[in-house]
């Protein structure tokens, strides 16, 4: 076996996605303090041993599908890289790894109930959900949620009814964007059929539709929060973050433009992560809210 390979099939480029852990200790004005920073790294480590696992899971049930597939076709269980054998005797070793982390946090019980239930519901999408409409962009938008929750409870912060509210329509856009780029390498119906998905040729422009609405509404989420008790208590200048809410409604529709143009790859969140246009436009969200909280 390949130890590369094995890496490669655990997908360490998707661990990226696991940093929406550390939002709850950013957003509690939080990034000074020691503890809250470590409690989300053992966040971040787990949840990276749990999705390396279901990954795994993932392409060995799908790995036929795979190997019809233009781009699937280079996955190293799809390749011939690994064997079967091998992936399925790294799931075990993983999901010990990352439950093994649950005592090292200030609140183990609600952390392990978040990594069961993020385990749960991936395991539940990659047998019966993802095949389901609709069903399967909610269940990943709550997958990320999930990771979220669990930074709340790594950190042991309250959770906040207004990230709840933003992330879910923000993830709920990013899982359209995702299918909505599956689909367009997919278009011929059979091939629809074949990958298992309950989606048809047909279902693009009113997937598309409903992910632009749901960014939108992320821009609105945040529009109402400026105005709450909570920005009131966490920042001086709490007008500042109006600037926020065009920021937003220029990154959702600037990834749905790359999306209908075909120039987005399959997952959303990842690409924003790495495309610089994105990390600007992070690093000016942080600005704002750094002045919002600092400025006298």
């Amino acid at each position: 076996m390949s130890a590369t390979a094995m890496i490669r099939a655990m997908r360490p480029h998707h661990w990226l996605k696991n940093g929406l852990v550390f939002i709850p200790i950013l957003l509690n004005h939080d990034v000074f303090d020691p503890a809250a920073l470590w409690h989300g790294l053992i966040a971040f480590i787990a949840f990276s041993l749990i999705a390396s696992a279901v990954y795994l899971l993932n392409d060995i049930k799908d790995v036929e599908a795979d190997r019809r597939h233009p781009t699937k076709c280079k996955r190293p269980l799809a390749a011939g890289e690994i064997t079967t054998r091998q992936a399925y005797a790294a799931v075990p070793i993983l999901l010990a790894a990352a439950f093994a982390t649950v005592p090292l946090v200030p609140e183990p019980r609600i952390f392990l109930l978040s990594l069961l239930a993020y385990l749960v519901l991936a395991l539940a999408y990659l047998l019966v959900l993802k095949r389901k409409l609709l069903v399967d962009v909610l269940g990943l938008a709550t997958m990320h949620t999930l990771r979220i929750l669990a930074g709340n409870a790594a950190a042991a912060i309250p959770v906040s009814s207004w990230l709840l509210a933003f992330s879910m329509f923000l993830f709920l856009s990013l899982a359209l964007v995702k299918r909505y780029a599956e689909l367009r390498i997919t278009q011929d119906h059979s091939g629809l059929k074949s990958a298992g998905r309950g989606y048809h040729a047909e279902d693009i422009e009113a997937l598309s539709q409903l992910g632009m609405a749901s960014g939108c509404t992320c821009a609105l989420i945040m529009a109402l929060y400026i105005d709450s008790a909570a920005v009131k208590q966490l920042y001086r200048h709490p007008e500042l973050i109006w600037l926020v809410c065009p920021i937003i409604l220029y990154q959702m529709a600037r990834i749905w433009f790359l999306a209908r143009r075909g120039d987005m790859p399959d997952d959303p969140l990842v690409f924003m992560i790495r495309d610089w246009r994105s990390q600007l436009m992070g690093l000016v969200v942080v600005v704002i809210m750094v002045a919002a909280s600092v400025l006298p």
